[in-house]
């Protein structure tokens, strides 16, 4: 196969090939896929809405570097033994006739080729022979800053091959590795494939860090109109975080977990050096679970402190009612008494106010003068001060 110029491009995926709607990826934030009742180890299921795999090949060493889109599976094979480092990147899960010749031309274990294939799966790590599975979950952040994309990604290592197998060909967080593959920047291209699985977790644990970025300034404005001005909407956004940040904890803690059984049971195709950068992988992703952690406890106080708004918002209404109807009782006495119907002729104790000449003048001053005591004495007690508002 003649061999091309290494172009850097992201993939687009083929014309025929529609791609799902976007916002149907926050349907599936929290799924796991577990396999039917009676289905049969090894069994693909591949999704209706499934990109047509699309496979690219990036061969490089210290001296040079090419990207080659290949027609099948089988075009690889010669690449299989070569000196260089090959990495082969499968974006897209539905065609499984090409599935099953990738899982032939690799040797992967049909059990291996399903945990690739049916998606998501947990992230994990599993050592085969002569192969190393890596099973991750990739989030991108969304376009307007509200959510994320997610995606599992499968990594197989071998000893000159690096095999990379993506749900959708249209985002990635690998990038910055194609570029410095392209450009010979840093020291990728003076290492084997171990280091190169090592730059692609890397990518993949540092991508979590803006999407992160985005909860934190979501929550800090959300924390401001809880307390100010709470309403519906506020406690359907504060549910939507807290259950997108729970995604993020399924998505992370496992690759933690999965990261620190790659450092502790060492591989024979892992070098001392990779164990090293692992370790830092391994750092980073003990601070993406950190701040999973205390982003998901501000989510799950400001509910408490929406509740509390709310009581608090309902409180303030119930005092000035009460204020309103405490002030119009004796007003309400006054007005009853004088609706009574006794006759001042039949005796001059049966409310003789009612023909002197000032009477009316005389109960209205009176209700006023009451009106005016009981709104003075609330106002010194503190009783008009809203105690529910917070200054800016």
């Amino acid at each position: 196969m003649a061999r091309k110029p290494f172009h850097f491009f992201r993939a687009e995926p083929p014309a025929n090939v529609e791609i799902p709607p976007e916002e149907d990826d926050d349907d599936n934030y929290l799924d796991y896929f577990y396999d039917e009742q009676g289905t049969l180890p090894g069994t693909l299921t591949i999704e209706a809405d499934a990109p047509i795999p699309d496979i690219i090949l990036i061969e490089y060493d210290k001296d040079r570097a090419v990207r080659l889109n290949l027609d099948s599976p089988e075009a690889f094979i010669p690449y299989l033994e070569t000196p260089t480092v090959s990495w082969i990147d499968v974006q897209g899960l539905g065609d499984e006739n090409v599935l099953q010749r990738l899982g032939r031309v690799f040797g992967l274990h049909p059990i291996v080729l399903e945990d690739i294939v049916n998606v998501p799966q947990r992230p994990k790590v599993e050592d085969h022979d002569h192969q190393l599975l890596l099973i991750t979950r990739m989030v991108t952040p969304k376009e307007d800053g509200r959510g994320f994309y997610t995606e599992q990604v499968s990594l197989v290592l071998g000893k000159s091959y690096l095999l990379t197998v993506q749900e959708e060909p249209t985002r990635d967080c690998f990038d910055l590795v194609r570029q410095r593959i392209r450009t010979n920047r840093g020291t990728i291209r003076q290492n084997g494939c171990d280091y190169l699985l090592y730059a692609l977790i890397d990518a993949i644990i540092d991508g979590f860090f803006p999407v992160l970025e985005d909860y934190g300034e979501r929550i800090e404005l959300l924390e401001d109109e809880v307390v100010a001005n709470p309403s519906r909407e506020t406690l359907e956004e504060v549910h939507q975080i807290r259950r997108e940040l729970l995604a993020l904890r399924r998505a992370i803690w496992p690759q933690r977990d999965a990261l620190n059984a790659m450092i502790r049971d060492r591989s024979e195709l892992l070098s001392d050096d990779v164990q090293i950068y692992l370790r830092d992988c391994y750092d980073h992703a003990i601070q993406v679970l950190d701040m999973v952690e205390t982003y998901r406890e501000l989510a799950a106080s400001l509910m408490d402190v929406y509740l509390s708004s709310v009581g608090n918002k309902m409180n303030e209404i119930m005092k000035l009612l009460t204020i309103i109807s405490t002030i119009f009782i004796p007003l309400t006495f006054i007005v009853g008494v004088y609706g009574m119907n006794f006759n001042p002729e039949a005796s001059p104790l049966n409310m003789p106010e009612l023909n002197w000449y000032w009477g009316y003048p005389a109960c209205w001053a009176v209700m006023i003068g009451i009106s005016a005591f009981l709104f003075g004495y609330f106002w010194r007690q503190g009783w008009f001060k809203n105690f529910s508002s917070v200054d800016d």
